[in-house]
């Protein structure tokens, strides 16, 4: 048990992580609590750790993400300071958008400064998340009152890479519809082509073109030869993210009324996970999007879970904060058009033609998709998600979790 693996809010895109690593990689003992409270996590959970992580001269690697104050456990227990300190950032609490600034909400960010001097390596899942903290650090600093520190971006800058969050895809051949199965191989062609796409812009292009051209063809063909299927059935909406303020509800349930009095024809699956504070609009919109409503709620089966995503068509994101965004990967994965913001980390990873910069632009995109559905379910993928598969990530997770002191970072 050389790899020490300590979770302090065991839930989401961070248990998915530890439960690759824990599976992955090879001698490992994981030490975790359960996702909840995440503010009362960020603020105790070092104490907790300290009595619960038995000593053990085993111990070679200590990793952990930034929910933990890492300076507070290594201060609390001596013996784990001399480990080789990794701290992973799934995001960062410096541009955070709190609703009502007060001054206990700059305990967050300041744990997280403070992890990451005490680290040996720093690891963002995006280089939106590792810009975006460094880079606010010294306006974060200046909110103290007086004898402000300088220079810590510089002391923590030389200890950071990105490396982004390794996603194993289910194979769910078997959930697709029709249409997603004929769009499959052609989507596969084009992620394994797409290192091309730098190279020769004009070739990538072309045999896009082509391709798109080819499913069209062949999807028209499906539908000439069953004239039952000549009523298209309605856009299918999928929301895959956590009920909570910052994914920005607000915005998509105002987007599907108005969508609703202009075009009826749609139906919408709200899914994620729920904590102890739900927001407001979710109760609102579940009436008024009453007639719509095709899944409402958070599925704990993961079969289901991707069942569903396979039969969507459009996958939306509002978020206001998003640093990765496993969940409008996995429904691209499953064959769904993202419509994502034009900001945050969504530029890194999705071509801009997906990306909408105004809450108006988002409605014409989706009021367009209602109109013609086939728009969507057509449309041959340019998201290469095989990137950030733990097939194509593991190995560097692996050497990243090599044996070794933390004079060796």
């Amino acid at each position: 048990m050389s790899v020490l693996l300590v979770e302090a809010f065991y839930g989401g895109s961070h248990k998915q992580l530890m439960d690759l690593l824990q599976e992955g990689v090879e001698d490992c003992v994981v030490y975790t609590l359960p996702a909840k409270k995440w503010h009362w996590r960020a603020r105790t959970a070092a104490l907790h750790f300290m009595q619960a992580v038995p000593s053990s001269q085993a111990y070679r690697i200590l990793f952990t993400s930034s929910v933990l104050n890492l300076a507070e456990l290594v201060a609390l227990r001596p013996d784990l300071a001399a480990l080789k300190k990794i701290l992973y950032f799934h995001e960062n609490q410096l541009i955070y958008p709190v609703r009502k600034s007060q001054e206990r909400d700059f305990q967050y960010g300041y744990n997280q400064i403070l992890s990451c001097l005490v680290a040996d390596v720093v690891v963002f899942n995006s280089a939106f998340n590792m810009d975006s903290f460094l880079s606010s650090i010294s306006s974060f600093i200046k909110t103290m009152p007086d004898h402000r520190p300088k220079g810590l971006e510089d002391l923590i800058r030389h200890k950071c890479r990105v490396l982004y969050f390794p996603i194993r895809f289910p194979d769910v051949t078997r959930f697709l519809p029709e249409h997603k199965l004929l769009l499959r191989p052609t989507q596969s062609r084009h992620n394994i082509d797409s290192r091309d796409t730098r190279k020769h812009p004009e070739t990538a292009a072309a045999r896009h073109e082509c391709a798109a051209e080819d499913l069209e063809h062949r999807l028209a063909s499906k539908q000439r030869s069953d004239p039952e299927r000549g009523m298209p059935r309605p856009l299918h909406i999928v929301w895959p993210h956590r009920w909570e303020h910052d994914k920005d509800p607000e915005l998509f349930f105002q987007t599907l009324l108005k969508l609703s009095e202009r075009e009826p024809s749609f139906e919408v699956s709200v899914l994620g996970e729920t904590f102890t504070d739900v927001p407001d609009i979710f109760a609102e919109a579940k009436e008024r999007l009453a007639r719509h409503i095709r899944h409402w709620g958070f599925m704990p089966s993961k079969e289901d879970y991707l069942r569903t995503l396979c039969q969507a068509d459009v996958v939306v994101s509002t978020a206001k904060h998003e640093f990765f965004g496993v969940a409008m990967l996995e429904a691209v994965h499953c064959g769904c058009y993202p419509l994502c913001p034009k900001a945050l980390v969504y530029p890194e990873i999705f071509p801009g033609s997906y990306l909408y910069s105004t809450p108006e632009q988002l409605f014409k995109r989706l009021k367009g998709f209602c109109k013609h559905p086939h728009l969507a379910r057509q449309h041959v993928l340019q998201v290469n998600t095989k990137r950030f598969s733990w097939d194509a990530l593991g190995q560097e997770y692996r050497s990243l979790l090599m044996t070794g002191s933390s004079n060796t970072s």
